[in-house]
């Protein structure tokens, strides 16, 4: 857990997301492990959040031409 979440990509982040929940679902980690691995998960969760955002923005900007192909892309409004 040492890698910041920040650098992540965002297969990284959820696989180690997935990690953190099943050592807290499993229980077998002291209260301050599990506080600090909540914290970590929390963090994990953004990241995942903030790259999904990314690639669903990515996905909108692309235009089609009138059979339906893709051509480029065009700035968001906003």
């Amino acid at each position: 857990m040492s890698t910041d979440v920040s650098e992540m990509s965002f297969e990284e982040a959820l696989r180690e997301l997935e990690q953190v929940v099943g050592q807290l679902e499993r229980g077998e980690v002291p209260l301050d492990k599990s506080i600090e691995l909540y914290e970590r998960g929390a963090a994990l969760k953004k990241r995942c959040e903030a790259k999904l955002k990314d690639a669903e923005e990515k996905v909108a900007k692309l235009t089609l031409d009138a059979d339906g192909t893709p051509t480029g892309t065009a700035a968001l409004d906003g």
